[in-house]
């Protein structure tokens, strides 16, 4: 196994196991990356010597800290110029094609999600069959700071949570633990990190089935009988704050679910950093999120994966992700000079053109 690989694969027994392996860079996934684990499950998909798929990152730091945004800076346009939608048509709809694969994989997915699981990292775990966080998760579809949208399917587990918890955590990039990942169905066991080897091998010496249906209830057990105790867990922010989030999102307007969260005057330091997020985020970011989720509400897994990518490849070309990328990573003043700068400026038809396919012909992913 070539150690140097981006993904490591190997097996233990009937059990496969896939690794992102950049962990200097938070095993941000790149288009090799995305490429090599889709061909892996494709070939582990048709292997009957393979009864169970487990993915982690290397090291403890992540499972994954989203995509290669800098790579997508290097394509995509700044405000005025002429957008080349080839490249940004390609990462989404392969990562894209990806995620739709683990969502829809017969086989059971088991993903530790220890340490960062955001933005892209997010889109690996959330189809999997089995979600495993720990105490030293830190969850976040963080984009409105780089004016992208909550995407790898953020449309449809967004919509899925309690309540509004979806609407403001796709406003306000905030982030979420373990203990907030069981709450609002991110997640489907809680175990210790320091557990990660252990579970790994307990699950290699299971008694495997030729039925997959069986093979899902053996890992269920497995992992049950791993957990956390309760008093053992991280308190559940978004639990703790249910309410709260229910009054500042309980508006029949964007705007003003908007000025309710970024005019907090509270003491409660995570409210506080989701209001500041907010306000100095991309401006046009909210009312795609707003519309996203209102569009998605009744489509199927396949369609939300379609506009997911319309959007996607619309924001890359829109000037709004290069200049967040801008100042978030490139020059890191976090000073970005949105144009236009507020949230009031922005017309319907930019929020239009956003959702309006920019190519000719077929829709790239038209055959899921």
């Amino acid at each position: 196994m070539d150690q140097d690989s981006p993904v490591l694969f190997s097996r233990r027994g009937a059990l496969a196991i896939a690794t992102l392996n950049l962990p200097k860079a938070l095993n941000a996934l790149n288009l090799q990356m995305i490429d090599r684990l889709s061909a892996q499950l494709d070939d582990w998909a048709r292997d009957d010597e393979v009864a169970a798929v487990w993915i982690d990152g290397s090291g403890d730091k992540a499972l994954c800290a989203g995509g290669d945004v800098v790579a997508l800076y290097e394509q995509s346009a700044a405000y005025g110029e002429s957008p080349d939608y080839s490249y940004p048509s390609d990462f989404f709809s392969r990562e894209y094609r990806l995620d739709y694969k683990i969502h829809t994989y017969t086989k059971p997915i088991v993903v530790w999600g220890g340490g960062i699981v955001m933005g892209g990292g997010i889109g690996i775990m959330a189809g999997a069959s089995h979600r495993i966080v720990t105490e030293t998760t830190r969850m976040a579809m963080p984009e409105i700071t780089i004016g992208l949208f909550p995407d790898v399917g953020g449309s449809w587990f967004l919509n899925r949570m309690p309540g509004r918890l979806g609407l403001f955590l796709g406003l306000t990039g905030a982030q979420f633990n373990g203990a907030d990942a069981l709450f609002v169905g991110m997640a489907d066991r809680i175990i210790a990190q320091a557990q990660r080897e252990p579970v790994l091998a307990a699950l290699a010496e299971l008694e495997y089935s030729l039925d997959s249906d069986v093979n899902h209830q053996l890992i269920s057990h497995c992992l049950k009988l791993q957990e956390l105790p309760v008093l053992q867990r991280p308190e559940s922010v978004l639990r703790e704050h249910f309410d709260q989030i229910q009054q500042l999102t309980d508006f029949a307007s964007l705007p003003e679910v908007c000025a309710a969260i970024s005019t907090y005057q509270g003491e409660d330091k995570w409210l506080q950093r989701a209001a500041t997020t907010l306000a100095g985020g991309s401006p046009l970011t909210p009312w795609v999120v707003w519309e996203q989720l209102r569009r998605a509400r009744h489509r199927s897994l396949a369609d939300v994966f379609r506009m997911e990518l319309v959007l996607a490849v619309n924001l890359c070309a829109s000037g709004h992700f290069k200049e967040g990328v801008r100042a978030l990573l490139v020059d890191k003043d976090r000073a970005p000079k949105w144009r236009p700068q507020y949230l009031t400026e922005i017309i319907p038809q930019q929020l239009a053109d956003c959702f309006a396919a920019p190519w000719s012909g077929a829709h790239p992913l038209a055959d899921l």
